[in-house]
């Protein structure tokens, strides 16, 4: 048993583009985990700007960074797989630049520090997807995307917890913070240049067929990437506001939701294989909205009970979201024919980066009306999304090929 688990680590480490391209995205995982969930916090302790202007430049930053997707997808598809994977890690090379040289007060060039940290997250999905859909195929392909995914996720938890403990240290330790970064940033950008993954446009070309039409899919999956901001704005809302619960069952349900998908991810998408990615979609919508009836109902428990009731049924969500995050991507990378991945990658990105950017505001403005309009109504988007994914008819066989 053990000699098989070692085999299939060495398959799934190679399906993913080698040992140094699983180092470079750990070490650019936990780069991102130091800062990103502390950016508006650096922008008010740091640079000492208001939290209404801290939030307006980030958001800005990340919105405007969707416009650089379409040239992403574009250098994509001319070859570059390694190279793109690259310049994404160092664009944040130079926004932690910006960071750093920003004076106190200056909320411009905080503005294009989140910009260029922005460009970097968001092209970073999609150039990270198209070099595992060059080495690796099918099943194999499905598995790796996975990997990548639960590496990530790992990386990510355990630089927010570095940088949750580093936090007492005041402003000299998280500028100490964003040039370990930038730092990480750049070793990154090194690693996953080495690996020199290139695809032959030409060869693409002639195995491509048409381009398949995922609007269906990609409006579904602005609905369906709600589920990500739950953990992090809609729990805390609800556990905080309504449930007037202790901030560490907040933590705790973050934790639990880092470990859950790390564990789980890679196994739950190799089990699923057997059916297809579409229907393995479709089911995650249903999970996910049977948990927004779960937090509805958990809420209407009062104080006493409420507060373990969402940590339950946050085991469920973490669950739809497993599934939704092996299939969603899969699929994309089974219906692009092989010389337009990178372009299907980098909308399925846009769609991705636009649900994250407008989900707080439409959680936080959903809140306001009570609990049976924020759940109820990402109970029934998600459903409508979960159907229109199920019954559209077009490219099904190759959602369906393994």
């Amino acid at each position: 048993m053990a000699t098989t688990t070692k085999i299939r680590t060495r398959m799934l480490v190679r399906a993913s583009g080698g040992p140094r391209y699983a180092v470079a995205l750990a070490v650019d995982a936990l780069g991102t985990g130091l800062l990103r969930p502390f950016l508006l916090i650096y922008g008010v302790m740091v640079l000492e700007l208001s939290a209404p202007a801290t939030g307006v430049a980030m958001t800005a930053g990340t919105v405007t960074a969707l416009v650089c997707m379409p040239a992403v997808g574009r250098w994509l598809d001319r070859g570059a797989r390694s190279t793109v994977v690259a310049a994404s890690m160092l664009v944040r090379v130079l926004g932690v630049a910006l960071l750093l040289a920003a004076p106190a007060g200056h909320v411009w060039l905080f503005g294009a520090a989140s910009l260029f940290l922005g460009i970097g997250n968001q092209a970073w999905p999609a150039a990270h997807a198209a070099l595992v859909a060059t080495v690796a195929r099918g099943r194999e392909r499905d598995a790796a995307l996975a990997g990548g995914r639960a590496l990530r996720n790992a990386g990510l938890g355990a630089g927010g917890l570095l940088a949750t403990a580093c936090l007492a240290g005041g402003t000299t330790v998280l500028q100490a913070l964003a040039a370990a970064t930038g730092a990480a940033y750049l070793v990154a950008a090194a690693l996953a240049w080495s690996v020199h993954v290139r695809a032959d446009p030409a060869a693409a070309t002639a195995e491509g067929g048409p381009a398949p039409r995922m609007r269906t899919l990609l409006a579904a999956n602005v609905v369906y990437v709600f589920c990500l901001n739950v953990t992090e704005v809609a729990i805390p809302l609800v556990l905080m506001t309504q449930l007037h619960a202790s901030p560490m069952w907040t933590a705790g349900i973050f934790v639990a939701n880092t470990v859950l998908v790390v564990t789980l991810q890679v196994p739950v998408t190799v089990g699923m294989s057997r059916f297809s990615r579409r229907a393995v979609l479709a089911l995650a919508g249903v999970v996910i909205a049977a948990s927004y009836l779960g937090f509805l109902a958990a809420a209407s428990l009062g104080p006493a009970w409420g507060a373990p009731a969402v940590a339950a049924v946050s085991v469920v969500c973490t669950v739809g979201e497993i599934l939704y995050a092996g299939s969603a991507t899969a699929l994309v990378a089974a219906l692009a024919p092989a010389h337009l991945v990178g372009r299907a990658m980098a909308r399925f990105q846009i769609s991705t980066g636009f649900g994250l950017a407008v989900s707080p505001a439409v959680i936080t403005a959903l809140a306001s009306y009570g609990s049976a309009a924020l759940w109820g109504g990402l109970a029934g988007a998600t459903l409508l999304s979960a159907s229109a994914v199920a019954t559209e008819k077009g490219d099904r066989h190759l959602a369906t090929k393994r």
